[in-house]
């Protein structure tokens, strides 16, 4: 870890702690997730890194490398300045039906490329989706590896919450009502509130997307041709050049500097912990730095 220095801390997840971190020798950010070493280093950890290590598309974080501290393993991927997609909504309240579109456009090319790279997400949420920093915010999906059509479901409950500002199939009067939540979800019980005006062909969409029956529900190409979806579709979400990037995997072009026998050295040795005084203290430190940032 000389090689990189501390920012602040960006918050903690199932998985531990995120911190950002600066490359000292090319001063770039990264964002570091940091893996407790032991028993939580296991085969979805492994399958999450060589999985994320294999990819290269502009609606995907980039990895970079794997590093090992003392106590933890950590994964440097690129860093999203931009921050949650969820809270740029929370922000905003709703966004427009272009708005809408312009980053759901990014999503389902993201979640297409995905799938072509035999990948399924699984736990696509809006804290799962990322934002660049800049002015016209490129969209980027992280934490992909740890769990197809389900990821098609996830996107209209995103597009969802883009256009109206809440859950599909929560309640807002009761929206800690899990099991209310379950029920409407089982029997696809939404509407779109009258205070949200959007187009017939938006409301068709999301009809398509919300079926209860996975094998009837739209598939991504089908939404990639649907009218909604391809109005102002930008030149380069378009079908030729989203193709470069499967090309690219066929060719089997590396993305990474680390091999990946390298990376499962480093993930094999982070499954064990020695338990000396120096690491419990090394430990206690990391945890003191945490806090304290």
């Amino acid at each position: 870890m000389e090689k990189y220095e501390m920012v602040k801390d960006l918050g903690f997840g199932n998985f531990g702690l995120a911190r950002l971190m600066r490359n000292r020798q090319t001063n770039e950010l990264v964002a570091v997730k940091f893996i407790d070493r032991g028993y939580k280093i296991d085969e979805n950890v492994a399958r999450e890194i060589i999985n994320h290590r294999s990819l290269n598309h502009p609606n995907i974080i980039r990895f970079k490398e794997v590093v090992l501290t003392p106590t933890h393993l950590g994964i440097v991927m690129e860093y999203a300045a931009g921050g949650e997609l969820f809270e740029r909504i929370s922000n905003a309240g709703r966004f427009s039906e272009a708005e809408a579109r312009y980053f759901f456009q990014q999503l389902i090319c993201g979640v297409q490329y995905l799938h072509a790279m035999k990948i399924c997400h699984r736990d696509l949420k809006l804290e799962n989706i990322l934002l660049d920093g800049s002015p016209a915010p490129r969209l980027k999906i992280c934490d992909f590896g740890y769990s197809k059509s389900v990821d098609v479901w996830s996107c209209g409950v995103a597009l969802y919450v883009m256009l109206v500002g809440a859950y599909p199939f929560e309640d807002p009067k009761d929206p800690r009502n899990f099991r209310k939540t379950v029920q409407k979800i089982m029997a696809v019980k939404y509407k779109i509130p009258g205070y949200v005006h959007i187009s017939e062909d938006c409301k068709k969409l999301l009809s398509r997307i919300f079926v209860a029956n996975p094998l009837q529900r739209s598939t991504l190409k089908e939404i990639r041709s649907h009218a909604w979806f391809l109005k102002n579709l930008p030149r380069e979400l378009k079908e030729p050049a989203q193709a470069m990037y499967y090309q690219r995997n066929v060719n089997l072009i590396n993305f990474s500097p680390q091999r990946v026998e390298d990376i499962m050295k480093i993930v094999d040795s982070a499954e064990v912990l020695a338990n000396s005084a120096e690491t419990l203290v090394d430990s206690a430190n990391f945890l003191a730095e945490s806090a304290y940032f």
